[in-house]
């Protein structure tokens, strides 16, 4: 059978790109079907073109090496976004009549905001990995959506245990004066509640300042920083707001060693540009960089030799962005593999791959087993916790490479999961939803795009 797969192809200012070769054509029987809201230029192709690019060749490699997931090739398309919410939700709607569709991969928290309705009535899985709405971490409420590895407050707990690490202690953070420099976008404010109720907990002082897309001036905030005179920045930032951010600290007097980047604030490609500024910046991550992974390795001689690498540049295999893409590749085909154990080594239904995805649980061995040992940890995920563990790691920047300089952290559970069922339920009683059981999570429904309907 012939594999109609994509491969990006950028030139200019293109607006749609696909992956693998030559334009996709109708899945067929036998293929499990990604669309991919990617964006390849504008202010964050950096991010976009790393990441779906380290998606689409892992995606690459099982198809090559292992003739796809137990006989079902993986196919694909690229919808240009330009991280725009009206792009993203173009691309939705152009797709998703496609059949056989297994997982939306958007990578922008507006875009997944504006599909959280649309994807819950075509009973398909949304997938933020790092990012998005964080109640939808509940599963009870949100059944099709899944903020795999860390959700934004994860992310802002451990921020806030490694700083406590940091300074000796939990107690030490008390009269600790911290600013939260925020990107102007849904994503950039998804964390101020969060901030503020650990201040509660921890007895800091906080400030929050906004940078209004896309970042390139921020010499009035940077001026208020200074004199707030905090012991710590966090960087809330994406795209060029990064490299702009740590330059301009620099200006200003204030050390990089005190600038904490968040999950979107940790690539080379926020560093390289800052210059020797950026030398001594700390960052979250979920997984690490360099490619001395068994599978980053397999990739390049599988894919890359063979003339199928989806990143126009090589050196950037190994990097935070493309690593991160491989391990949304792992966890994307892992879903479907542990559904077809299930329901058999066929197509899969959206709402079948969406039971996968509830059962996608990679302790470290089986981590080891798919060549990513110490490229990621680990993942639980259970159908109401469509999180994980939420570990992370930290890493800083020497001028040449990143350096992991913390244990994997843990964020406050016993804090965070209240503060999400309340909003989830309060979402649940909004839209007249059923909050589910563990029952109702187990039952699977066939809809349009599923496998039977792809036969007629």
């Amino acid at each position: 059978m012939k594999h109609y797969g994509a491969k990006a192809l950028l030139k200019g200012a293109v607006l749609s790109a696909v992956a693998a070769g030559s334009f996709a054509t109708a899945a067929i029987a036998d293929e499990q079907f990604f669309p991919l809201q990617s964006y390849r230029v504008g202010p964050y192709a950096a991010g976009g073109t790393g990441f779906f690019g380290g998606t689409i060749d892992y995606f690459n490699l099982i198809n090559t090496r292992d003739g796809g997931v137990n006989g079902v090739k993986l196919t694909w398309e690229e919808g240009e976004t330009q991280y725009e919410v009206e792009r993203g939700v173009e691309v939705y709607e152009r797709l998703k009549g496609r059949p056989n569709i297994a997982a939306w991969n958007p990578l922008s928290v507006g875009i997944a905001y504006a599909m959280i309705d649309r994807i819950t009535q075509d009973r398909v899985p949304l997938i933020t990995v790092n990012h998005g709405r964080t109640d939808s971490t509940d599963g009870r409420v949100f059944p099709y959506v899944f903020p795999l590895l860390l959700n934004p407050y994860s992310e802002t707990s451990g921020i806030i245990n490694y700083i406590a690490s940091k300074e000796g202690g939990e107690e030490k953070l008390k009269g600790k004066k911290i600013v939260v420099l925020y990107h102007g976008s849904p994503y950039g404010k998804e964390t101020i509640p969060i901030y503020e109720l650990l201040k509660e907990k921890f007895g800091y002082e906080v400030q929050q300042i906004e940078v209004p897309h896309p970042g390139n001036e921020q010499q009035a905030q940077w001026l208020a920083i200074r004199r707030y005179k905090p012991d710590y920045v966090v960087l809330r930032g994406w795209g060029v707001m990064n490299p702009v951010a740590i330059k301009t600290a620099q200006k200003t007097g204030f050390p990089v060693d005190r600038i904490i980047g968040n999950v979107w604030s940790n690539s080379e490609e926020d560093v390289i540009p800052a210059g020797d500024a950026a030398i001594g910046y700390t960052a979250i991550t979920t997984q690490a960089s360099g490619a001395d992974y068994p599978v980053l390795q397999e990739i390049v001689k599988t894919v890359y030799d063979g003339g199928k690498g989806n990143l126009e540049d090589k050196k950037r295999i190994g990097s935070v962005y493309h690593n991160l893409g491989i391990v949304n590749g792992i966890l994307n085909v892992e879903a479907v593999r542990i559904a077809q154990k299930r329901f058999g080594n066929r197509t899969l239904t959206g709402d079948e791959v969406r039971w996968g995805f509830e059962h996608l649980q990679l302790d470290p061995k089986r981590v080891e087993e798919l060549g990513a040992k110490g490229l990621f940890h680990s993942i639980n995920v259970t159908w109401d916790n469509h999180e994980g563990d939420g570990l992370v790691t930290f890493q800083q920047w020497d001028g040449k490479k990143w350096n992991v300089v913390s244990d994997w952290i843990a964020p406050d559970w016993k804090l965070l999961r209240p503060i999400i069922e309340k909003s989830a339920e309060a979402y649940a009683k909004e839209k007249g939803i059923k909050i589910r059981t563990s029952e109702d999570a187990d039952k699977v429904t066939e809809l349009q795009g599923t496998a039977s309907s792809a036969k007629n």
